[in-house]
């Protein structure tokens, strides 16, 4: 798809998919940094593996280039849904980011301090400007508890918690379903959910958050500035 066909279908769809985008040698290095946990989710500390799969020249970054060549990783969280961990998520849009520590600027609000973190949802402009993208390290149908998106829905805003299903519901449906090496590119506003795997074949996904945008002082994203990722919960941040 050419690139500019490929800009016009994620204003308006809110999701790209990039499929087989991932090298041999990113897709090793996301698996060592994902390690081999069965839990929901849990810390990890950043790697030489884990910086240099998200470097400018990655695999990665070059196939995001097109859509967004200003952004940079703002946070990492993985999930791998397992016998020990199998969770579903109602309909919901992702609006908290990770920050460098807590302060108190206008339109920043909603302040949690989870795993040594600080998180805040910040205003709809900074939303609108970020993405995530998903990186499936095992292959992902609705037996594995692939998730699911509202195309377009991005288009909706900031949607509450309450209206979520009832705003999803509106708008086209698509399962995501995937390869090994598969990456999903979505709107941050996109409204999504998922389903408990029916089937314990492993669903390993790395979500990696980008933002153009700088904070204003003396806020700044965690991730540029402690250089760490985190793994949380799909149910708190899918």
């Amino acid at each position: 798809m050419k690139g500019q066909s490929l800009r016009d279908e994620f204003e308006n769809c809110g999701r790209i998919w990039l499929r087989n985008a991932i090298s041999k040698a990113d897709l090793a290095r996301f698996d060592c940094a994902a390690g081999g946990s069965e839990q929901a989710g849990q810390r990890l500390d950043a790697s030489a593996a884990l910086n240099d799969a998200l470097s400018r020249e990655s695999s990665l970054l070059r196939a995001l280039r097109c859509l967004a060549p200003a952004a940079e990783p703002v946070r990492i969280v993985a999930f791998n849904k397992s016998e020990k961990a199998n969770w579903g998520v109602p309909w919901h849009q992702d609006r908290i980011i990770a920050v460098a520590a807590k302060a108190d600027v206008a339109g920043y609000m909603n302040w949690t301090h989870k795993s040594g973190v600080w998180h805040c949802e910040p205003p709809r402009a900074i939303l609108e400007n970020m993405l995530f993208v998903r990186i499936h390290l095992d292959d992902s149908d609705h037996s594995n508890g692939a998730m699911e998106i509202a195309l377009g829905s991005h288009a909706a805003g900031v949607v509450r918690t309450a209206d979520a299903a009832a705003v999803a519901n509106t708008y086209p449906i698509e399962t995501c379903t995937a390869k090994r090496g598969d990456v999903l590119v979505l709107k941050m506003l996109t409204l999504h959910a998922s389903q408990p795997a029916k089937v314990q074949s492993g669903g390993r996904v790395l979500r990696v958050d980008f933002s153009s945008s700088h904070l204003p002082p003396p806020l700044s994203w965690g991730w540029q500035s402690r250089q760490s990722s985190r793994l949380m919960p799909e149910g708190e941040h899918q």
